[in-house]
């Protein structure tokens, strides 16, 4: 029996699946064919492997030789690299070589060229007389390459050459071949390349050379035929008159730039224009208005009917020509140029329909990004244009047009009106009331882009807002703009509800400046929680950290006392003891923006105690960070006032030290621990200082021999007194011994402290026993551990246990632990053992 048919509904769903998966599978094959045609052949490694025992000139000059073109790139590249090891042999064996592969080179190879030539000449690896000599005909050679990219490569490097280039070499292999290079009989490359030349070669001779030899070649260019000639050589013409002085520009340059400025091409009379305005500041005032002021006259009334492009530049060069003419304008020709201005400002907007971009011809649509570019470059030039009418005209003069630029519908003439807020606030001066309401539409904003451009300055403009323009401090919080506050809180919500992360972190910061600008209940109320509940929610940290310092700054200056006690008290149990171990780092976080913006009476007052209890935190990563923060906290304790917060703090470090089971956390308390170590000893008494030397000197050694006879008399022994004074004298002397070898701070701890013991400084005797015993204290005694007690200290001047445990004397592990000593003191990590009761455990161990 056959099984049934599957059902048409399902047959056509698997025979579409199936088809669905072979399209995909045929999509995969396609993208992987590049893939395997990549693979090179054993051949092809075989001719790409190059011996290893060659040395790099040698390898390089293979490569050049008989290597791929992927190859010789990769040597060319690497060359300022063998001109800075070895620059003579990289000069006699592989630039030869290059330069027989530069004739017949691709592109690649070719830019490659460009950019390490200029590298080398950076680096000055060489002289620059020897680099004139190897590299300057190679440059020279190529400039000219069929390729424009290359040639303009070789160009830059020539350019830079030029500048450091000696005068005479300059004259014989430049500018002597450039008489014929810029003849009309050349190609056009090549008089473009002329006219970039000659405008950077100017300043580097004398007046009478640039006369006899550089002019005659400019006033050539400027006639070229071809108006791209004619252009570039009159964008050079600022960089010529730079060189040849101010009475060589007024008669040679000057009649040459008004021929251009009417000029047949627009290019031509655009680089004419430009040229002019950035050299207004070398003709006097009656070239000014009577050759200057006409020309800008007469572009500006032809602009709207020639091309779009001349009216960008022509907007964007306005705040120069209001600065170079300014007090020349009759008052007549002043309204023109402004009412001309804000003809501009507008332009375009008159156009709107609400049309489809999709409708709109693609002609129309190029227009109305021009006329956008126009309207932001007015925006960029509104600053000089209210020095152009006076601040004091500005509410009659400009500002509908500031009005229409702050509710342009494109949003970069919003951000650029943005960006210039702030002179705008700072040249209004008192009069910056005006512009209130433009300044919360523009924290109104839909974009976030309008947003942070304004936020860079915003501390400036509230605090010029708040002031009135006025630099005297006054208590006028805002009260004329009741909108602010809102506004505020607006912008930040829009800015945390995006995915612009770094807008939000920088309007937090700024908020900063709230305390000098608005009351502390207003911000009690309006700001601080919200900086509070970003701290605790926020996933973002480096918007956590700008939330956590700016609500400390917010809790600095609030000096209702109700107000702070409540923060600090939120700052505590929900940070400092929260359950979230993201919460408690935060908290760390605050604290020490807390010691970096408060008194250290105020961290030890509130948060000292908090911060140090976070050594029992359960996650290592809170332990870790703060850990790292110990150093600052330590940093604010005033002692001897805050020596019980001392005590406590050092507590805090010897637990970690000796019960910390994870191993980052350990090291970092270690490492302070060594450097406190080291501070401590660096201040020692020069006494132990002295007697470090000579212990250094008599070449005593520094670790623990492997065993350490002691001698246990018996009780039936009987000494003499000169025994009993050679005993003595040991002891003194094994006791100084440990003192500054067995006890080094190294040895912080002691492995299980309570199974091992040795004895230091002293002759134990114990009793029953009537030979002498020798007690082996191994290297194992003294291991570090990572858990175990406070050290005990004992005293050199305590009495020591006499020849039976029952007349031992005990040692106060309090007194003897107190760090107020006397510094030569041997430091025994038992956890508050007397020294009866270490004898005792001795004997009993030699008894084993």
């Amino acid at each position: 029996m056959h099984p049934p048919p599957p059902a048409a509904d399902a047959m056509d769903f698997s025979q579409n699946s199936l088809f669905g998966y072979m399209e995909d599978l045929q999509e995969l094959t396609i993208i992987e064919r590049p893939v395997r045609r990549s693979l090179k052949t054993p051949e092809e490694i075989e001719r790409l492997t190059v011996d290893e025992d060659l040395s790099d000139i040698e390898r390089a000059v293979y490569l050049l030789s008989a290597g791929q073109d992927i190859q010789g790139t990769s040597v060319i590249a690497n060359l300022p690299f063998l001109v800075r090891q070895n620059p003579a042999e990289t000069l006699r064996r592989v630039l030869p070589k290059v330069r027989e592969v530069l004739h017949v080179a691709g592109v690649e190879m070719q830019l490659t060229a460009a950019v390490s030539f200029r590298t080398i000449l950076q680096e000055e690896s060489v002289s620059i007389h020897t680099y004139a000599h190897s590299f300057l005909q190679v440059i020279l050679l190529h400039l000219e390459h069929r390729d424009a990219g290359v040639s303009n490569a070789w160009l830059e490097t020539l350019l830079s050459v030029i500048e450091v280039l000696p005068k005479e070499t300059l004259k014989h292999e430049i500018l002597n071949p450039l008489v014929s290079k810029a003849q009309l009989s050349q190609t056009v490359q090549s008089r473009l390349v002329s006219c970039k030349i000659l405008g950077k070669m100017t300043n580097k001779f004398d007046a009478h050379t640039i006369k006899r030899e550089i002019l005659p070649l400019v006033k050539s260019l400027c006639q070229d035929v071809e108006y791209e000639v004619r252009s570039c050589m009159c964008r050079q013409l600022e960089n010529i008159a730079q060189g040849i002085g101010t009475e060589l520009t007024k008669s040679v340059v000057l009649p040459e730039l008004i021929e251009l400025s009417r000029d047949e091409g627009s290019s031509v009379r655009l680089a004419a224009f430009e040229t002019l305005v950035n050299l207004l500041d070398v003709f006097d005032t009656d070239d000014r208005s009577q050759t200057i002021l006409p020309l800008v006259k007469s572009f500006c009334e032809k602009s709207f009917k020639a091309d779009e492009s001349i009216l960008i530049s022509l907007s964007f060069h306005l705040g120069k020509l209001c600065h170079g003419l300014y007090g020349i304008f009759t008052p007549d020709q002043h309204l023109r140029f402004l009412e001309f201005y804000k003809k501009l400002c507008t332009l375009g907007l008159q156009q709107e329909n609400g049309h489809n971009e999709n409708q709109i011809p693609p002609q129309i649509l190029e227009q109305e990004k021009k006329y956008i570019s126009v309207r932001k470059n007015c925006a960029y030039n509104f600053p000089a244009m209210i020095v152009f009418v006076d601040p004091k005209n500005f509410h009659m003069e400009l500002y509908s047009t500031f009005f229409c630029l702050c509710h342009d519908p494109e949003v970069p003439v919003r951000y650029t009106i943005a960006i210039c807020f702030y002179e705008v606030s700072k040249l209004l001066n008192s009069g910056v009331y005006l512009i209130h309401k433009e300044l919360i539409t523009l924290l109104q904003d839909e974009s976030l882009e309008v947003l942070d451009a304004l936020i860079d300055h915003l501390p400036e403009i509230l605090e010029l807002m708040s002031t009135g323009g006025e630099s005297s401090v006054q208590e006028n919080k805002l009260s004329s703009l009741p909108d602010l506050i809102p506004a505020l809180t607006a912008a930040e919500q829009r800015a945390a509800a995006s995915l612009k992360w770094r807008t939000h972190e920088k309007l937090l910061q700024k908020y900063a400046c709230l305390p000098h600008i608005i009351s502390s209940d207003q911000i009690y109320y309006r700001f601080l929680q919200r900086m509070f509940t970003i701290v605790m929610t926020n996933n973002v940290l480096p918007v956590q950290k700008a939330a956590s310092r700016t609500l400390c700054i917010f809790l600095r200056y609030n000096r209702k006392q109700e107000q702070r006690h409540e923060v600090i008290q939120k700052l505590i149990e929900q940070l400092g003891q929260g359950k979230s171990y993201w919460n408690r780092l935060r908290f760390l976080d605050t604290c020490e923006f807390i010691i970096e913006i408060f008194s250290k009476s105020f961290f030890c007052k509130y948060f000292f105690l908090p911060a140090i209890e976070l050594t029992h935190d359960p996650v290592a990563n809170v332990r870790m960070k703060l850990c790292y923060l110990l150093p600052k906290v330590k940093s604010t304790l005033k002692i001897p006032a805050d020596k019980h917060l001392l005590q406590q703090l050092e507590m805090c470090v010897r637990k970690l030290l000796c019960q910390e089971k994870d191993k980052d956390v350990l090291a970092i308390v270690k490492r302070e621990q060594l450097e406190k170590e080291k501070q401590q000893s660096d201040g020692r008494p020069m006494s132990e200082k002295s007697f470090e030397k000579k212990r250094r000197d008599t070449k005593t050694p520094t670790t623990l021999p492997k065993s350490i006879p002691i001698s246990v008399p018996g009780p039936s022994g009987t000494s003499t007194p000169s025994t009993s004074k050679e005993i003595k004298k040991s002891k003194l002397i094994r006791s100084q011994s440990f003192n500054n070898q067995a006890f080094h701070a190294k040895y912080g701890n002691l492995d299980k402290c309570a199974s091992k013991s040795s004895t230091v400084g002293y002759t134990p005797s114990v009793s029953g026993l009537g030979k002498t015993s020798v007690v082996s204290l191994t290297d194992d005694s003294f291991r570090t551990r990572n858990a175990c007690s406070a050290p005990t200290t004992f005293s050199p001047t305590a009495s020591l246990p006499g020849t039976s445990r029952g007349t031992g004397n005990s040692v106060d592990p309090k007194s003897s632990g107190s760090k107020e000593t006397p510094p030569r003191k041997a430091t025994l990590l038992f956890p508050s053992l007397s020294v009866s009761r270490l004898t005792v455990h001795l004997a009993h161990s030699i008894l084993l």
